[in-house]
C-alpha cells in the first residue's frame, strides 16, 4: 500500500488539522459525513472537539451503527482528545446515553485534566515514536483510568498533579490520544497512524 486512504469523521472538531497533516504524511484523505462514505476506507481518523456533541451528530446521521461496524470488521481507527473519548469501551462522566465505538478496551474520563481554563502542555515520552519527547497540547481532555489486557499504554504525564496519568494508548490497529499532535508541527503521531494503516507498524 503506497498512499492509504484515511478518512476524518467530519461532524466536529479539528477536521482541517488533521486532514492537513495527514495529506502531509502521505495519505489521501477523505471527510467523512455519511455512512456510504466508509467504503472503501483504510483508516479513520476521530478528532478532537466535544464528545457529546460528536456522538450525538454520528447518532442522528445514521452514522454510529455503521462506525461500530466498520471498526468490527477491521478498519483501523485514532482518536485524539474527544476522539479517544469516542474509541473507549467505557465513559466515566459522560451524558446519559453517551454511544461509543468501544474498540479500545480502556475506560475514560472526560474532561478530566479540567475546563478550558485548565488547558496545558507537557513533554512526553513516546518510546514507540523516539525521542525527542513530543510536545503534548491538552484542552479539556481526558484520561484512560483503566486499561484491559490487549491494550498498550504508549504515554502518561511524567509529573504536574496528574502524574501517572495515561494519556496515550493503542490496540492492535487503534490508536487513541488525550492531546492534540494535529496543533504541532510535530508529524510523528499520524505518521505512525498512517504506518499502522499500512501495516508498517
Amino acid at each position: 500500500m503506497t498512499a492509504p486512504t484515511i478518512g476524518v469523521l467530519a461532524l466536529q472538531g479539528d477536521v482541517r488539522e488533521h486532514a492537513a497533516v495527514l495529506n502531509e504524511c502521505g495519505a489521501t484523505v477523505r471527510a467523512i459525513r455519511k455512512a456510504e462514505e466508509l467504503t472503501a476506507l483504510d483508516g479513520l481518523v476521530i478528532p478532537g472537539g466535544e464528545s457529546t456533541t460528536i456522538s450525538k451528530l454520528a447518532s442522528d446521521l445514521g452514522l454510529l451503527e455503521p462506525l461500530v461496524q466498520a471498526v468490527s470488521n477491521g478498519l483501523p481507527v485514532y482518536g485524539s482528545c474527544a476522539g479517544m473519548v469516542l474509541v473507549a469501551r467505557e465513559v466515566l462522566d459522560g451524558v446519559p446515553g453517551q454511544a461509543t465505538i468501544g474498540c479500545i478496551d480502556i475506560s475514560v474520563r472526560r474532561n478530566a485534566f479540567g475546563r478550558q481554563v485548565a488547558s496545558f502542555e507537557q513533554d512526553l515520552d513516546i518510546a514507540c515514536i523516539g525521542q525527542p519527547m513530543f510536545h503534548g497540547i491538552f484542552i479539556r481532555a481526558p484520561w484512560v483510568e483503566s486499561i484491559g489486557d490487549k491494550v498498550q499504554v504508549l504515554a502518561s504525564i511524567p509529573d504536574n498533579s496528574a502524574v501517572g496519568r495515561i494519556v496515550a494508548v493503542r490496540q492492535d490497529r487503534n490508536l487513541a490520544t488525550a492531546f492534540h499532535p494535529e496543533l504541532t508541527d510535530d508529524r510523528r503521531i499520524h505518521s505512525l497512524f498512517v504506518d499502522i494503516v499500512k501495516g508498517q507498524a
